[in-house]
C-alpha cells in the first residue's frame, strides 16, 4: 500500500531557491588548493602506475581534503551534488588532467565500468552517433538528454571543453520529483514503483537478456531511491520479448519528465573550463541539452566521466540491483559490468 506522506530531508530542494544560492553547492578552488592537487598528480604520476591502479593513498591530499570529505558527505546524504570551480586544466596534460579527476574520485568511491568495453574514464563527446539508434548512448551524441540517472552511486564530469552553442547542465531532486508526482497523482507514483524494463543490448553478457527491470521509485525506510532512463525503456519496446508498454505507463511517465523539467524544481548551470560536477544517482536526475560543437576538432566539446560506487553510500533496496549484472565487493551498484571483460582508462574518447 503506498505511503503518500511527502518525503522531508536535504534531498528535498527546489532548483528556484538553490539558483539563487549558488555558493551553497559551489566551490571554488583556492590557489592552495589548486597546489594540492597538482602535487598530489605529480607524486601519482611519479610512481610508475597505470591511471587505472592509482588509490587514493596515492594521491594523498592535505588542504583541500577536508573540504572533498565534506562535499562527499553532502554528495551521499546531503543534497546529492556539487559543483568545483576552478581546476587549472589549461596549464595540465592530458594524463596529468585524467590523473587529478581519477585521484579526486578515488577519494570519494570507487570507479566502476561505465559501458560493455570496460571503460572506468569515460569520455563525454559527440561521436557522430544517432541518439535514437538501440545502441547508442546519449553521451556519444550532441542530442538534448533528458533527465534520467546512471548506474552508480555517483557520477562524476570534468569540463575539458565547452560547446560552442548549448549543453547546459541541468539537475533535479528526484525526492522533490516523487513529491510533486504524490501531490498531483498518487495513482501513477504507484504505477512508478511497479518495474519498467529497459534495454541492455551489448551492456550484458551472453547468458544474460538484452534487457533489466526495475522500478522507478523505490520506497524505503530512509526514503525514497529513483532510477529512471525513459530512452532505455523506448529502445526495449523494440525487442519483442519485451512486455508492451500500457497506456498508463507512458501517462506516469510523461507526467514524471514534465515535473522533472519544471523551473521551480530543476537547477540549471553552464561547464566552463575546468569545472567539477558531482551528482549522488539515487537523489538527482540529470539532463543537458542539445549543443552545437567548434568547427575545430580540438575544441569540441568534452567532457571526462566517472561512475563511483561508495561503500557507506545511501540505502537502496534489492529491487535496483535484481536485475543488475553483479555488485562491487561492498556490495554497491557495479556499473555496466560484463564478466571477462578488462576495465581500461582511455585518454581519448573512444
Amino acid at each position: 500500500m503506498l505511503n503518500a506522506t511527502p518525503i522531508d530531508g536535504p534531498q528535498a530542494w527546489l532548483g528556484a531557491k538553490l539558483q539563487a544560492a549558488s555558493q551553497l553547492w559551489t566551490h571554488d578552488l583556492s590557489a592552495a588548493d589548486a597546489d594540492d592537487l597538482i602535487a598530489a598528480v605529480r607524486l601519482a604520476n611519479s610512481s610508475g602506475k597505470e591511471l587505472i591502479e592509482i588509490s587514493a593513498h596515492d594521491f594523498p591530499l592535505t588542504c583541500f581534503y577536508p573540504t572533498l570529505m565534506g562535499l562527499r558527505q553532502e554528495l551521499l546524504h546531503g543534497r546529492g551534488f556539487c559543483l568545483i570551480r576552478g581546476l587549472p586544466t589549461q596549464d595540465m596534460s592530458r594524463r596529468d588532467v585524467a590523473t587529478c579527476f581519477w585521484g579526486i574520485g578515488a577519494h570519494l568511491g570507487l570507479a566502476v565500468s561505465q559501458n560493455g568495453k570496460g571503460h572506468v574514464l569515460g569520455h563525454v563527446k559527440n561521436l557522430g552517433l544517432d541518439y535514437d539508434a538501440p545502441t547508442s548512448r546519449g553521451y556519444q551524441t550532441n542530442a538534448r538528454l533528458p533527465y534520467h540517472t546512471d548506474y552508480a552511486d555517483l557520477v562524476g564530469l570534468l569540463c575539458l571543453n565547452p560547446a560552442r552553442n548549448g549543453g547546459a547542465s541541468s539537475v533535479v531532486s528526484s525526492v522533490s520529483v516523487y513529491n510533486e508526482m504524490l501531490r498531483r497523482r498518487p495513482d501513477l507514483v504507484e504505477i512508478m514503483r511497479q518495474p519498467l524494463y529497459r534495454t541492455r543490448w551489448g551492456e550484458v553478457s551472453s547468458d544474460r537478456p538484452a534487457w533489466i527491470e526495475a522500478p522507478t521509485f523505490n520506497v524505503h525506510a530512509n526514503g525514497v531511491a529513483t532510477t529512471y532512463v525513459r530512452s532505455a525503456v523506448r529502445k526495449a519496446q523494440l525487442m519483442p520479448a519485451v512486455p508492451r508498454l500500457s497506456a498508463v505507463q507512458e501517462e506516469a511517465m510523461d507526467l514524471f519528465d514534465q515535473i522533472a523539467q519544471d523551473p521551480s524544481l530543476r537547477l540549471d548551470m553552464h561547464f566552463e573550463v575546468g569545472d567539477l560536477q558531482f551528482v549522488n544517482n539515487h537523489s538527482i536526475l540529470h539532463s543537458r541539452t542539445a549543443y552545437e560543437d567548434h568547427q575545430d576538432p580540438d575544441k569540441r566539446r568534452h567532457l571526462l566521466r566517472l561512475w563511483l560506487a561508495c561503500e557507506d553510500g545511501p540505502v537502496f533496496p534489492p529491487a535496483m540491483t535484481k536485475s543488475f549484472q553483479g555488485l562491487t565487493q561492498n556490495g554497491r551498484l557495479n556499473g555496466i559490468y560484463i564478466p571477462g571483460t578488462p576495465l581500461v582508462a582511455p585518454l581519448e574518447a573512444c
